[in-house]
């Protein structure tokens, strides 16, 4: 998973998978939800992300990283 932040637009995109997107469904003004063909989930596109979301702190609670990881 990657988090983009694009500063000149104020939109924070999370992307769960490199595939590229196929189809997009509003779910909430300014929300938008990318699907792979196959109807998989792909990302997750907030438009002005700064007003309806508190960007000064990223935690990741409970994540599940191999011990090998780096």
């Amino acid at each position: 998973m990657k988090l983009h932040y694009y500063a000149d637009t104020d939109s924070l995109y999370i992307a769960f998978s490199p595939k590229p997107s196929a189809d997009s469904d509003e779910v909430a003004e300014g929300v938008v939800l990318d699907f792979d063909a196959d109807g998989r989930l792909v990302g997750i596109d907030i438009d002005n992300a700064s007003h309806k979301l508190d960007l000064h702190e990223l935690k990741a609670e409970h994540i599940p990283v191999p011990a090998n990881a780096a």
